[in-house]
């Protein structure tokens, strides 16, 4: 399955990364690679993660830590 990033999540990994950065550069880095990685299990595992209420798709999922 391939994995598509919407403008809005992009929007808000930037914006998770900036808060996080603030702070601590590095630990934003770890943050954001821990997020993309997730994109990795989708691609490979395509139903795990729950379905995304605001669609009713199946191909459409959420994951949420």
């Amino acid at each position: 399955m391939r994995v598509l990033w919407t403008e809005n999540a992009t929007d808000h990994l930037a914006n998770i990364y900036e808060y996080i950065a603030f702070n601590s550069p590095t630990y934003a880095r770890h943050m954001i690679d821990r997020i993309t990685r997730r994109t990795e299990q989708i691609a490979e595992h395509n139903l795990s993660g729950r379905k995304v209420p605001e669609y009713d798709a199946e191909d459409i999922r959420e994951l949420i830590e």
